[in-house]
């Protein structure tokens, strides 16, 4: 090899979440960010007729015992530190 022509080299593996961040970006600069919000509340009105409202109501319990878990869990942390 020369100076004038230097070694090719590849380019690294795009991780997956990289991979989505690219077409995520891409997606909003040809359609817009109105175009989120319109394909997130498609998939909410299907979610929401294929499942009961029993199971978004477990979904809100399960949510809200993890969060009080994760309060609980700080405020102990806030007491043991001097």
């Amino acid at each position: 090899m020369d100076e004038q022509n230097p070694p090719i080299q590849k380019p690294e593996p795009m991780s997956v979440r990289d991979a989505g961040r690219k077409g995520g970006r891409a997606t909003r600069a040809r359609y817009g960010p109105e175009f989120f919000a319109q394909i997130g509340q498609k998939g909410g009105k299907a979610v929401s007729q294929r499942y009961p409202s029993e199971h978004f109501q477990e979904i809100g319990r399960k949510g809200g015992r993890r969060v009080a878990e994760l309060v609980e869990r700080a405020k102990r942390l806030e007491e043991e530190l001097p």
